[in-house]
């Protein structure tokens, strides 16, 4: 059993599977289409949300260096994800480079955990984006009723039409093809960072230098507690992060790194790229430069403009604006969150049909969702499930407890996909990389602890939810993926025809 559930899939199939007609996607995509996909995508409600929250709480002004620290774990794990990407090209990101390198087993498991890190991630900011419009319709006038909008407030049927409206219409898009995704994204990120400039650039002028001292407030201890909202290091070693201070910065960065969900994504595309080898890396890395280095811009100009002990938690860059007489500017913010939020959906969305479409061409899942459309060439079939699911999710069911899933689930992934790197270089030395991680296996080393000190600062209740579901994934393997594995029936049949004896022999 050993010998089968850790049995690798060569690189080299896991190209040719590819070039099946009924299996291919279209490649369409440039270095610009996935630098614009990681921007896409990380840019979210994060840079409009989670600055007050760390910087009242956690760091003060220093968020900025939060912002840095948490963005260095990124490029750790983006370096290994740009390796991988650019080595083996094909769809399904950390599945399958997991299947090159670990096995199967750890491929289905971290396959699994991506298709809810992905579900979940598109379901909440899809009820997130709801919110932003339903707010820019309340200011002018227009209410939706209560079991038409959001479920605080309405009765036990309340459904959020517009989240589950935005899912499905972006599922349309990406079934029609990546091409056509990747032009709207372009509008939309155009637009998203506009409003970004536009409020870096408006702020500076606000700007205290008072609001800075102390740039890094005095540490204050933080009492330990033994409840599991409490963080898993305070239960593990008895004590807490504290709050502020250099310690401060760190709890910070594992908070912020909420913000940078998603850079992974772009790594899914991989085979959709025209050309991976060079393409790759510069999506990977680019997107992850842009986006730390306007969240750094953006945190240095809200804890300037207002005291860091002032900021609201909710909406510190509209409060900050109000707080200097420019309320125009929180309705202008709402509507960049609001815009911005379409294109994170859409791309976790992807990411995660793309990984669904990779384990159902291994056989891992049923082989009826690895067909590509006959005109689209894409995977339209998982799409349209995935879309109507993730829809229901995101109209029925409160989401908030468990987002935090979004974030150990990608750590996971950061961990399997550095060890993978390190293991691939032991196994298959002969490959060509035109990307190669550099010093390994002191780089892959770092980024595993860079991320496992990340997942140890959440809460401990998120590691029972996540415990609970890689379980079930266990057992989804064990009953239907193992037996269906196109690579174990393909190594059966091998062993088979070799036990045949000769034709014209006497048995």
């Amino acid at each position: 059993m050993t010998n089968t559930i850790f049995r690798t899939k060569r690189v080299e199939q896991s190209i040719l599977d590819t070039e099946e007609p009924e299996h291919a996607l279209k490649k369409s995509l440039s270095a610009l289409d996935l630098t614009v996909f990681g921007v896409g995508v990380i840019i979210g409600t994060g840079i409009f949300v989670l600055t007050g929250t760390v910087a009242k709480n956690n760091a003060g002004p220093a968020v900025a260096l939060a912002f840095v620290v948490s963005g260095v774990a990124c490029a750790l794990a983006a370096i290994c994800y740009a390796e991988f990407a650019s080595t083996l090209p094909v769809a399904g990101s950390a599945y399958t480079f997991s299947y090159a390198s670990l096995g199967e087993l750890p491929a289905w498991i971290i396959g699994w955990d991506l298709v809810l890190e992905f579900a979940l991630g598109t379901a909440v900011v899809a009820v997130g984006w709801s919110g932003y419009i339903q707010s820019l319709m309340d200011n002018a006038g227009w209410h939706m009723p209560a079991t038409l909008g959001s479920r605080e407030g309405a009765d036990a049927f309340g459904f959020d039409i517009l989240a589950a409206a935005l899912v499905l219409v972006l599922t349309f898009i990406l079934v029609l093809g990546m091409k056509l995704s990747a032009r709207i994204t372009s509008v939309v990120v155009a637009i998203k960072v506009a409003v970004v400039l536009t409020v870096i650039i408006a702020g500076a002028f606000f700007i205290e230098g008072a609001n800075y001292d102390p740039f890094v407030p005095k540490a204050q201890t933080v009492e330990a507690g033994s409840n599991l909202d409490a963080p898993l290091i305070q239960l593990m070693f008895g004590w807490a992060p504290s709050n502020f201070g250099v310690m401060g910065i760190f709890t910070a960065a594992s908070v912020v790194f909420f913000a940078f969900i998603g850079f992974d994504v772009v790594a899914t595309a991989a085979e959709e790229t025209k050309n991976p080898q060079r393409d790759m890396p510069r999506g990977i890395l680019g997107s992850l430069l842009i986006c730390t280095t306007l969240y750094v811009a953006v945190s240095i100009v809200v804890t300037g403009m207002q005291h860091y002990s002032k900021l609201s938690v909710d909406a510190p860059l509209a409060d900050a604006f109000k707080e200097t007489g420019h309320p125009w500017f929180a309705g202008f913010i709402s509507f960049g969150a609001a815009v911005g939020l379409t294109t994170v959906c859409m791309i976790l969305l992807l990411g995660q049909t793309r990984v669904f479409f990779a384990m159902s061409r291994d056989g891992l899942l049923p082989r009826f969702f690895s067909h590509v459309h006959p005109r689209f060439k894409t995977p339209h079939r998982p799409t349209i499930l995935l879309g109507v699911i993730i829809a229901i999710l995101a109209g029925f069911t409160p989401l908030t407890e468990l987002a935090a899933l979004v974030n150990i689930g990608t750590l996971f992934a950061f961990v399997v996909v550095a060890i993978g790197v390190i293991i691939l270089r032991k196994t298959r030395p002969d490959l060509h990389r035109s990307f190669r991680t550099p010093w390994v296996p002191v780089l892959p080393i770092l980024s595993v602890c860079a991320s496992l000190w990340l997942m140890i600062n959440l809460p401990a209740e998120t590691w029972v939810r996540f415990a609970i579901w890689m379980a079930i994934g266990s057992v989804v393997y064990f009953l239907y993926g193992r037996s269906h594995s196109r690579l174990g029936l393909h190594q059966e049949t091998t062993v088979d025809e070799v036990a045949k004896p000769p034709k014209g022999d006497t048995p």
